[in-house]
């Protein structure tokens, strides 16, 4: 027995697109979603009150330079910040621009180690990449306490045997003379004082 009935014609070409499919809930999910308001990405140029904001700059300055004073030392290190059981000093760093790799070696052998910035931020300027405290060719080194001391004994030591060196070259007779035996005779008198050492201007 054969089907009578008629098939659909074909239709030729593409398939027509269906029509894009919204769902309402996904709509309503959108609509009650919080409006999140974005960030300025310029800053804000007028400042709300530009004599505070004046102020305080004004006190960061003073914390870097101290005292506007010319005669300002420019390398004094207040020894309150200086930490229990160590040791702050200036060190040469560069002269004339140039590093000295010898003296570096030396100072790292004898235990001195460069302040590190973050330990004094006031001491260097807050924008720049300054890992150490630096100013003018000078370092600002660290070491123990316990070595300063140990190596300034030992200058001291060598300071004064170099003077008695000196005292029995004074008070004794050159070779091939008669011996300073004389009880009478009157031993060289030697003055000892501590001066300054003149430093120049330029």
């Amino acid at each position: 027995m054969s089907d009578t009935r008629e098939k659909p014609a074909k239709r030729r070409g593409r398939p027509p697109k269906a029509a894009p499919v919204v769902k309402e809930a996904v709509v309503e999910a959108v609509a009650a979603a919080p409006v999140v308001e974005r960030p300025s990405m310029r800053p804000d140029m007028r400042a709300a009150d530009p004599r505070a904001a004046a102020a305080r700059r004004a006190a960061e300055i003073r914390g870097h330079i101290g005292s506007l004073d010319e005669g300002t030392d420019e390398f004094y290190v207040d020894p309150s910040v200086v930490p229990d059981g160590w040791t702050y000093e200036w060190k040469r760093k560069t002269v004339l621009g140039q590093e000295d790799p010898a003296y570096q070696v030396h100072l790292a052998r004898t235990g001195w180690e460069p302040v590190p910035t973050n330990a004094h931020p006031e001491m260097m300027p807050g924008q720049g990449n300054f890992p150490n405290v630096e100013r003018k060719g000078m370092a600002l080194m660290m070491r123990p306490a316990s070595i300063t001391d140990e190596v300034r004994e030992i200058e001291n030591r060598k300071a004064r045997q170099q003077v008695r060196v000196k005292e029995q070259q004074l008070n004794s007779a050159p070779d091939g003379q008669f011996e300073r035996n004389n009880k009478d005779a009157p031993l060289a008198k030697i003055k000892k004082s501590f001066e300054a050492i003149p430093v120049p201007k330029d």
